[in-house]
């Protein structure tokens, strides 16, 4: 086994063509390390609907250029054999580590099957590109990023010519092409023949952006943004301004794009010190809002002001500001569908009920939530918002920055908050407080046997609540594709819990929600407490059922 492991890596080495993983492995092979050489040839990366995510390294089990060509010589190979040969396909990258290389690769590639390609101009948000496959007619799209993944990896995030994420039976086609694409040598890839787009795609994109607005609204609102490192602190200041916004005063440190990102652990603003220098900046400055995007600017979050927080602010859930930017769009009178995924709170459907408008619940991620008929607002709690369907169909975290800033602008001028607003809504829907168990795991097979688990010995009791149903979503339920998860409803509606793997990374994730009614204003710190008690002690519960 230990030659037929040097020999596989031998066969790889001879055909890599990136110098940088060729040294890499050249070295590994060397010295024998045969613990790392059997994970990086443990398999092979899968390519589903969120396309690839990996490490960058050497080896079909890493993010490199070798696994880039194969994808791409897939997905030509898909997309020619769906009567799309000759098609443009619109290719964008964000300032990652190889990015760039794996976008030319891609170009090349895709030229050499007969295929046209586009580059975007420089790296730039997974917006700006989801945005140019629906304006320039493209028949596909590829953005090159790992989105909000440690620096360490790279990811290739593949759309259609409709602008949204690919989904079943898409992937699993794309895949098998892949499978059998045979030695690169023979994967034409000509040295040019690709088109590298101008500015004028990002400035049709600003000039989009706009559209989510109301013409002479509100405007005056002082924000402090921070990028992460990524790609959007140009993209959102141009946005702003454009609008008419003053520029948000952005976080010096974290505004230039970093591939190792070098003041953060997790380039993601959900998890934790990511946010301390822009909280540090807002301090300073004092402004009305901090915004966050993720490195390609898919997501936005939002931090109000607080007194009783640690730093003076408290970051938005996700489902907060989806519940926000809902009452927001009721106002603004739009018309259309509204929805969520089965891992978001519930309130988005009670939004939807009294005004009328028609709500539907997807799986997770853009790649369904896109594809719901007649939608003009989605949303899901991991800061994904989809403002614009028309113009992006998929999550955009520049012009959901760009509409809570209305909306705060708005309620600025009437001397009110988000927070406010947040309380409004509470006391009208009741209050639906959301949290996540999140357990990152080094392996995998630690998920599989905590699910095993819940299925074998399903819990009768959460938080002292009788567990009305646990639905195993492996079956299908409610007309939705079979996933793995469970699903539990509790105490009469009172509480809901989702558990299901991450499709992006090595984590098990519990979604939580416990919902209280609301008399009033008055009521709502002893509507908080008790939720918070519930969400607590969900949690508990679910992790000792599950073995965590």
């Amino acid at each position: 086994m230990q030659d037929d492991l040097i020999a596989e890596a031998r066969a790889w080495l001879a055909e890599d063509p990136d110098p940088d993983t060729r040294e890499e492995l050249a070295k590994l092979i060397e010295t024998e390390d045969l613990e790392e050489l059997a994970d990086r040839f443990s398999g092979t990366l899968q390519f589903g609907t969120a396309g690839l995510r990996g490490e960058l390294g050497a080896g079909p089990m890493r993010m490199n250029r070798a696994v880039v060509i194969r994808a791409a010589a897939g997905l030509a190979a898909y997309l020619c054999g769906s009567s799309q040969a000759g098609g443009l396909v619109v290719v964008g990258y964000d300032a990652r580590h190889k990015s760039l290389e794996f976008a030319r690769d891609t170009a090349a590639v895709l030229v050499g099957a007969g295929l046209r390609a586009a580059l975007l101009p420089r790296p730039l948000p997974t917006p700006v590109l989801a945005y140019a496959i629906r304006r320039l007619g493209a028949v596909a799209g590829v953005m090159v990023t790992a989105s909000h993944n440690p620096p360490r990896d790279n990811g290739y995030k593949v759309y259609l010519g409709d602008g949204s994420q690919i989904v079943p039976p898409a992937d699993a086609d794309i895949a098998g092409h892949i499978a059998a694409v045979g030695p690169l040598a023979d994967v034409p890839r000509p040295e040019q023949g690709w088109d590298t787009l101008g500015e004028d795609v990002v400035d049709a994109y600003l000039g989009r952006s706009g559209a989510v607005l109301t013409d002479g609204g509100p405007r005056q609102v002082r924000i402090v943004h921070t990028a992460l490192h990524g790609v959007g602190a140009d993209t959102v200041r141009s946005a702003f301004v454009r609008a008419g916004f003053p520029a948000p005063v952005a976080v010096a440190e974290q505004a230039e794009p970093d591939p190792d990102f070098p003041t953060i652990a997790f380039p993601n603003p959900e998890e934790p010190g990511a946010m301390d220098l822009a909280f540090g900046a807002a301090r300073a400055i004092v402004p009305d809002l901090v915004l966050a995007n993720d490195p390609d600017a898919d997501r936005c979050a939002v931090a109000v002001p607080d007194d009783t927080a640690e730093e003076g602010w408290r970051m938005l859930r996700g489902d907060e500001v989806g519940a926000l930017l809902a009452t927001h769009l009721v106002h603004k009178r739009a018309a259309g569908a509204f929805a969520t995924t089965i891992v978001s709170s519930s309130l988005l459907g009670r939004i939807a009920q009294a005004a009328q408008l028609p709500y539907a619940e997807t799986l997770t991620g853009f790649k369904w939530l896109a594809r719901v008929d007649g939608l003009r607002y989605a949303y899901e709690e991991a800061l994904g918002y989809c403002v614009d369907p028309e113009g992006v169909r998929d999550k955009d975290g520049i012009t959901a920055a760009l509409l809570i800033a209305e909306l705060a602008a708005e309620l600025k001028g009437n001397g009110r908050t988000l927070s406010d607003l947040l309380d409004d809504i509470a006391v009208e829907y009741g209050l639906h407080a959301t949290d996540q168990l999140s357990v990152r795991v080094e392996d995998l097979s630690l998920i599989g046997a905590a699910l095993e688990r819940l299925r074998s010995r399903p819990p009768r009791t959460l938080a002292g609540l009788p567990v009305d149903s646990a639905e195993d979503l492996r079956e299908g339920v409610g007309g939705l594709p079979p996933t793995d998860g469970l699903r539990y409803r509790l105490g009469g509606g009172a509480a809901r819990v989702v558990v299901r793997p991450s499709g992006t990374e090595p984590k098990l994730k519990c979604y939580l929600e416990a919902v209280v009614p609301v008399a009033d204003a008055a009521a709502l710190p002893d509507a908080r407490r008790q939720a918070r008690d519930t969400l607590d002690t969900l949690a508990r519960d679910l992790g000792t059922a599950a073995g965590l």
